[in-house]
């Protein structure tokens, strides 16, 4: 990808609501999540997720989020199809603009996208280009 995009990102909305509690395996949930970035990415998002929690705290999602704001000095949208799988040792992550999906200035979008919480706080980081 030809460049780099960090923001920093604050959930400020997470409605819940469990599709599937079976009495023995995980529970299933949907959330909608909005969030505000700031940085080099700037604008808010909404997000569908599916999750999967188990009791022993391992765990799983998918997501479609829809991006509207900057990225750099072009503004506009696009949706990220992200995701993460997790137990007490390890996770794996993954993270992809949806091709077709940018708008405005950041029509023909493309790239890959790392979502982060750790001790500094929640970090979104996009590899992306413009065709």
């Amino acid at each position: 990808m030809d460049k780099r995009a960090t923001a920093t990102f604050e959930i400020t909305g997470w409605e819940e609501t469990a599709f599937d509690e079976p009495s023995e395996g995980p529970k299933l949930l949907r959330a909608t999540v909005r969030k505000t970035f700031r940085g080099e990415v700037s604008g808010e998002s909404t997000a569908e997720l599916l999750m999967c929690q188990a009791a022993d705290g391992s765990a799983g999602y998918v997501a479609m989020e829809h991006v509207v704001g900057r990225v750099g000095d072009r503004s506009g949208s696009f949706v990220v199809q992200h995701g993460a799988t997790r137990d007490t040792a390890t996770s794996v992550t993954f993270g992809s603009v949806v091709p077709g999906s940018g708008t405005d200035n950041l029509r023909g979008i493309r790239g890959e996208a790392t979502y982060r919480h750790d001790e500094h706080g929640a970090t979104f980081t996009l590899d992306y280009a413009i065709e």
